[in-house]
Parts: C-alpha cells; sequence; structure tokens
C-alpha cells in the first residue's frame, strides 16, 4: 500500500488506523489564526474560501457552521469520508484533492491551509504547493500558511521512513497506540520567504502563533499574487 502513494500521503493511513480505534487524532477546536486572519483582510460570507489539508475538520466544520461558504480539500481520502460522516449536513464541502496534482475549475479570495507544508519535504512539491496557491487565488486573494517551526531551525525527516509503524501516545485518551510516520521539514523565516517569493507570490506578514492544543508554537505567513 504504501508503495502506490506518494509520502506525504501517509497521514491517509494514520487517520484510518486512529478512526479503526474510535479515536479522533487532532482537537476538535478551530485554528485561532484563521479567523483572525479572516476578520483582519476582511474575509465575508459572500467570499469564495478553500481550505487546503482540512484533516479531521476542525477549521471547516467551524466556517461551515457558521455560514461561510468554504470547499474543505484534503488528499486523504479517509479523513474526508471522516469528515463527511461526522459533520453530514455539510458533506458536499469535503472534497478529496492533492493539490500538488490537481487543480479546481475556480479561483478563491481566501486559501488557508494549516500544517500541511511541513508536511512537503521534497523540492519539488513544495514548489508545486505554492504554484497552486498562485493559480487558484483571485488576484486580491490572499493565502494563510502554518507550518511547524520556530522560525531559525531547519531540518527534514526521511521520507523513506514514511508509512513505516511507530509507537505514539495519543494525546486525548493516554493511549499507545501504532500508527504510520509522517514526514516533516521546518524552515527557517529567511528561507520561506525565498519560497514564497519564488512561487510569484508577495509576503504580507509572517509570524508565530499556537494553535492549542496541537501546536503550542507554529510559523505563519499571509501571501498574495505578486504583480505581473
Amino acid at each position: 500500500m504504501a508503495q502506490s502513494k506518494s509520502y506525504y500521503q501517509a497521514y491517509d493511513d494514520r487517520y484510518r488506523q486512529i478512526h479503526e480505534q474510535s479515536l479522533h487524532w487532532f482537537s476538535e477546536a478551530p485554528s485561532p489564526i484563521v479567523l483572525e486572519i479572516m476578520n483582519k483582510y476582511q474575509v465575508s460570507k459572500a467570499s469564495a474560501i478553500l481550505e487546503i489539508g482540512c484533516g479531521e475538520g476542525r477549521d471547516a466544520a467551524y466556517l461551515l457552521q457558521n455560514s461561510y461558504p468554504v470547499l474543505a480539500t484534503e488528499v486523504s481520502a479517509e479523513a474526508v469520508k471522516y469528515c463527511r460522516k461526522q459533520f453530514p449536513e455539510y458533506a458536499d464541502s469535503f472534497q478529496v484533492l492533492d493539490c500538488l496534482t490537481e487543480r479546481l475549475s475556480g479561483t478563491y479570495d481566501f486559501i488557508y491551509a494549516i500544517s500541511v507544508l511541513h508536511m512537503l519535504v521534497e523540492e519539488e512539491d513544495r514548489v508545486r504547493f505554492y504554484r497552486f496557491l498562485y493559480e487558484q487565488l483571485q488576484d486580491e486573494g490572499i493565502a494563510l500558511i502554518c507550518t511547524m517551526g520556530n522560525g531559525t531551525e531547519e531540518w527534514r525527516t526521511d521520507t523513506s521512513q514514511a508509512f513505516h509503524l511507530e509507537k505514539r501516545v495519543h494525546r486525548r485518551s493516554g493511549r499507545e497506540v501504532c500508527v504510520a510516520a509522517t514526514s516533516c521539514r521546518t524552515v527557517s523565516f529567511e528561507t520561506l520567504k525565498a519560497e514564497i517569493q519564488a512561487g510569484s507570490l508577495l509576503l504580507l506578514e509572517s509570524g508565530m502563533t499556537s494553535i492549542i492544543p496541537d501546536f503550542p508554537t507554529i510559523m505563519y505567513a499571509v501571501v498574495k499574487r505578486a504583480p505581473a
């Protein structure tokens, strides 16, 4: 099974392994930074909104329940299946999408990707991520990127280890579980800015924020398409 998937799809296995035990991996609380940026940049209920990497649906569900028109996408079919089951009234708002290899027909006023970029270790995959943002943003649209890191340290995991089973402690239950190893790459703010610029995007702001309890500290950046 692992051989038929790209390394960054290992979370599909992890979600399945966790959901089979009637658990969920991440917390259910929405990410405060999403609403903060939406308010700051006047993203409204009339805006076209896209989520990349919706996971178990915490941010999309909150926005949908508050009447924001969100299309929540995720490379993991297991995660989309879970979201549709958990939020049946919004089932049509969850869609399987690999943003590195696929495109959507429309463009968006606001795109957000929480804890997605750090899953992309290989340079060409990160380039494709930024290309997706550039192509799917409206001319005056903005994108919020949140990625693991402290802004200075740079390191990466070995992608050949993705999918290998490892023991982890499930935070909410305290149980030890065997789940698929996933990938991670952290970069400095300097590298992040260079990547953004190379992707024909303009950095509007960046900094550190927190998404408790999953990410006590996490980097964020707000970008838009650079002028031609």
